[in-house]
């Protein structure tokens, strides 16, 4: 396969994230439709996490087996699990850490009585810039999801890459049909914690690239660099984004209730995850 044929599949594959991203601008009303929503999104992520680390583990195994088996060093299987961890923490501690720099700081509250100034605390000027901006900060938490996508898309795209470049053009093309299904579905994602705020066309454009542009960068770099240490750490990356995104939104749905129905649509989009993966694992993938 050609490297423009590849570079071509590989942003159609990526593309498809848009099919689910227009459902956003549909008026979700009700609490129900929007725990729903939220906790289909949860699912979807939930299995993105498993399938992430299901490949680094991969990875990781072939050198730790050798080393018990005598045939391998330490360095090498010690070095990969340093890089999965080091790029965890920066996808979830890191994350958090970014986040409290980027939120304004907790102002202070204003004299009672003439007496001393109290300040609130960072919990409590949490809350009051999500009663304050609900709209931004339910956007900001939707480009977050489309970030940590875009990590685990990037990974996708190194394994279209390397597969096209190596010559095995039967498993690229099933990678491709694969990831365009497992993609359509996590546009979902990303606008799930959105509840009833309508994003306008360009936020949805903006986390559509975001989200689904990584899997044509990583064909690109796949199909001219084939690097493990890269890969691993972009594994470790995402699934720290992702756990991090899964507890932000599971927390931001808590207050409106519906907790069985919530955890239904968890099931389903774990689901849905499992069975459109199941067309990569099909072809050897």
């Amino acid at each position: 396969m050609s490297f423009p044929e590849t570079a071509l599949l590989g942003a159609l594959a990526g593309f498809t994230i848009f099919l689910g991203l227009p459902a956003g601008r549909i008026a979700v009303i009700g609490n129900r439709a929007r725990v729903a929503l939220a906790m289909f999104a949860v699912g979807v992520l939930s299995f993105l996490f498993v399938d992430i680390f299901e490949h680094a583990f991969g990875i990781v195994e072939g050198p730790v087996e050798a080393l018990g088996e005598g045939t391998g060093g330490v360095a090498e299987p010690l070095g990969y699990v340093a890089l999965v961890a080091a790029g965890f923490v920066a996808g979830t501690a890191g994350l958090a850490t970014l986040e409290r720099w980027l939120r304004p700081q907790a102002p202070s509250m204003p004299p009672i009585a003439g007496g001393a100034v109290d300040t609130l605390t960072a919990e409590d000027a949490r809350r009051l810039e999500a009663a304050s901006d609900p709209r931004g900060r339910a956007l900001r938490a939707g480009l977050t999801i489309a970030a940590a996508i875009g990590l685990h898309n990037f990974a996708e795209g190194l394994a279209i890459g390397v597969s096209a470049s190596t010559g095995e053009i039967a498993l690229a093309t099933v990678l491709i049909i694969g990831f365009a299904l497992h993609n359509a579905t996590e546009g979902f994602g990303i606008i799930g914690p959105l509840g009833d705020v309508r994003p306008s066309w360009a936020w949805l454009c903006l986390a559509g690239l975001i989200g689904g542009g990584p899997v044509f960068l990583g064909t690109l770099v796949g199909y001219n660099v084939s690097s493990v240490p890269l890969e691993l750490a972009f594994y470790g990356l995402a699934g720290g984004a992702i756990l991090y995104v899964i507890g932000e939104v599971w927390t931001g749905m808590r207050r409106y209730g519906h907790r069985v129905l919530g955890l239904w649509m968890l099931s389903a989009g774990f689901l849905i995850g499992l069975l459109t993966d199941l067309v990569v694992v099909y072809g050897g993938g």
